[in-house]
């Protein structure tokens, strides 16, 4: 059996506060998270210095993976750049090793051609700023129909075209790549894995979104097993980050117990 190095978004609990959910990483024995800019209250990392996240993760014994995220990436103009800027010093400052970029996903930005040159653009501009803090950028595709990048091949062309494989690596979502239907894993050029399961018997392929998403288990729907074993296989030795955005999980009173679970059923599984 493959040893499964598993870590946590805060997504997994987004109800907790950020001490709350170091402290529940440290008693799963999981020694690495990810922390959000999206979470309203006192998760947000916006109303919490650096530094005391910083001092929390160093407390509880943890790896700060990644910010997860800056938001439309690949739309790069002043705004981003700014907002760019801000969240890799935040990055830096509370010892986070990575900043997750997410594209634009409105339907806008899909042309081939534009598609491309807004890539490209996007991450020359980011491999400074990056290169100067010591982040790494990870790339995620989204598999949606209306997103502007849900091809890992393109994102893994681009950084290869950039020569940029110091700076830039791909998140490789197991949802998000079973709604792509795209075969390659790139899995030499993967830096971190979310994971979450779809249950639901009744919705389809294209009606998949973001509250369908629960914790993996036999009933799973994506073959989140088959993906990480072929991950591994083709390389992958990073973490495995629980990504679940349904409300059934977030209203969970008692998250370590399901998790727990999960990770069990999966490290056997696989």
């Amino acid at each position: 059996m493959n040893k499964i190095r598993f870590a946590l978004n805060h997504m997994s609990a987004p109800s907790l506060s950020i001490e709350a959910f170091f402290a529940m990483a440290e008693a799963l024995g999981v020694s690495g998270v990810e922390i959000r800019n999206d979470l309203p209250g006192n998760a947000d990392i916006g109303s919490t210095p650096a530094s005391v996240v910083r001092d929390a993760a160093e407390r509880h014994g943890l790896t700060i993976l990644s910010i997860n995220a800056l938001q439309r990436f690949n739309e790069w103009n002043d705004e981003r750049a700014k907002e760019a800027a801000e969240l890799i010093a935040y990055a830096r400052d509370c010892g986070a090793k990575a900043l997750v970029l997410v594209p634009v996903n409105d339907g806008s930005g899909k042309d081939e051609g534009v598609r491309h040159r807004n890539l490209l653009a996007a991450l020359a501009a980011l491999r400074p700023m990056l290169d100067a803090a010591g982040i790494i950028g990870l790339v995620e595709p989204l598999g949606f129909s209306v997103c502007s990048l849900s091809s890992k091949t393109e994102a893994a062309n681009a950084i290869e075209e950039l020569g940029a494989q110091a700076t830039f690596r791909l998140v490789h979502d197991t949802f998000h790549h079973h709604l792509a239907g795209e075969a390659p894993l790139f899995g030499h050029l993967t830096g971190l894995i979310h994971i979450s399961g779809v249950v639901d018997p009744s919705v389809t392929v294209a009606e998949m979104r973001d509250p369908h998403r629960v914790l993996v288990d036999g009933k799973d729907r994506l073959d989140n097993i088959g993906q990480i074993r072929a991950l591994i296989a083709d390389g992958y030795d990073g973490p495995f980050s629980f990504e679940p955005f349904a409300t059934e999980v977030h209203a969970l009173t008692d998250p370590a117990r399901p998790l727990k679970a999960s990770m069990a059923f999966i490290a056997q599984a696989v």
